[in-house]
């Protein structure tokens, strides 16, 4: 450990950084991303970093999507000024997670922030952003950048490459928003950003049997998307909706009660899954305004209930899913009041076909906060052979219910039989 001394009486104890902890740490860039693997330390080397601005007189915040790493970076600042707290030169605030030197604007703060509604209220002039992969953009761009204008402060991006293995479930837009401003950061003249990457095998301190534990049962690609933290260009090559504009990512509007509602859905004790999606008659759009994930524990008529709730006073016209052989679960929703169709086609890459042509035409918009279908869209892809080309099956195909879902019920409907407009809509329905 490394030791400061503090008026010869007391001591402040610093973890010592490992090589790849020293280079971020040490950079004098302002703009500063970091692309690491699970448990190679980029958390208690944002901690080191912190405290020593702390320690500098700077106002230091940490926002994480979770509590759960919020909680790690806490662990490691109160462990490392526990000394001068104990002795009250330090105020420690256990509720708000921040220890300030009171009269004055010197402060660490841990902060769990998912977005910028979740982060406003705060300022800082050293920001660090953990978890970056799993924020929205507009954490930064709306409320992050601008409070470090005052003291033309700095910000950290920290992100481990997103996979269906990510801790949480992602509020971006862009699920490539992270390894796009990585990019952005490596091909930077002006020395005002830097890019760091490191393994989780770089961590000297990781323990070899559990780095073996957590990766025994990850595919290749999760491997090297998590472990070796490679924005692995090959895992989009094989994205099944790589065709989906992005742009058809909308606002939540009320659903007019006239419009025409169509569900798909995944059976299963563990995982049942639906997907609920409204069609405006007039265009002949798609639009995905509910999902549903429960998870285990409720029955049949259960379901049924909240179906109902969610379409009330809406007309529903058509519900499919289910496998061929699931014709018996199918009948048990049927006897609770809600018919559910078993799909058109049974062949899955035919299904997928049919959804890939509504969106080659942007047929289909889905509401923004329907985080885990966008989410499962953004990792949905074809299993990549041993020369990183996509095979005709899917990777870990078992995870992906809504995607389930919404072949179910969407590959009813082709370009043929909807109304193609002609001429491009930005906003396909105003309110």
């Amino acid at each position: 450990m490394n030791s400061v001394a503090m008026n010869k009486e007391l001591t402040v104890r610093l973890r010592q950084p490992h090589a790849r902890q020293v280079e971020f740490i040490d950079s004098p860039a302002k703009r500063k991303i970091i692309r690491a693997g699970r448990r190679s330390g980029k958390t208690v080397g944002a901690a080191i970093l912190g405290v020593k601005a702390f320690l500098a007189g700077r106002r230091v915040l940490y926002a994480a999507p979770t509590a759960e790493q919020t909680g790690r970076f806490w662990y490691e600042v109160t462990r490392s000024l526990a000394e001068p707290i104990k002795a009250g030169i330090y105020h420690k605030d256990e509720t708000e997670h921040f220890i300030e030197l009171p009269g004055t604007e010197q402060r660490i703060k841990a902060k769990t922030a998912w977005n910028a509604n979740t982060l406003r209220g705060d300022y800082a002039d050293l920001l660090l952003l953990d978890e970056w992969q799993l924020m929205a953009e507009d954490t930064w761009e709306e409320v992050g950048a601008p409070m470090l204008l005052d003291n033309n402060g700095d910000v950290v991006f920290i992100y481990t490459p997103p996979s269906l293995h990510s801790s949480g479930v992602s509020k971006a837009r862009d699920p490539l928003h992270a390894p796009k401003l990585f990019k952005k950061a490596e091909g930077d003249k002006t020395d005002r950003w830097a890019a760091f990457h490191f393994a989780s095998r770089e961590n000297p301190h990781i323990s070899k049997d559990a780095l073996l534990d957590i990766t025994q049962d990850m595919s290749q690609l999760s491997y090297r998307q998590e472990i070796l933290a490679e924005d692995v260009d090959e895992a989009w090559k094989g994205l099944i909706y790589r065709r989906f504009n992005q742009a058809c990512i909308i606002p939540r509007f009320p659903i007019p009660k006239e419009w025409l509602i169509f569900t798909g859905h995944d059976f299963g004790g563990a995982n049942p899954a639906a997907m609920f999606y409204a069609q405006d008659p007039g265009t002949g759009y798609f639009y995905a305004f509910r999902e549903y994930l429960p998870g285990a524990g409720r029955s049949t008529a259960q379901h049924v209930e909240e179906f109902k709730q969610i379409t009330d006073k809406m007309t529903v016209i058509k519900r499919a899913g289910g496998s061929h052989q699931e014709e018996e679960i199918r009948q048990g929703y049927t006897a609770h009041g809600w018919p559910i169709q078993e799909p058109k086609f049974r062949d899955v890459k035919v299904g997928i076909d049919r959804v890939c042509a509504l969106h080659e035409l942007n047929k289909e918009y889905i509401f923004d906060d329907l985080y885990d279908y966008l989410f499962e869209q953004a990792n949905y892809s074809w299993k990549l052979d041993e020369q990183g080309q996509p095979t005709n099956d899917i990777q870990d195909k078992a995870k992906f219910h809504l995607m389930d879902c919404r072949r179910y019920i969407l590959s009813d409907f082709t370009p043929e039989t909807v109304m193609v407009p002609k001429s491009r809509v930005v906003r396909p329905y105003r309110f």
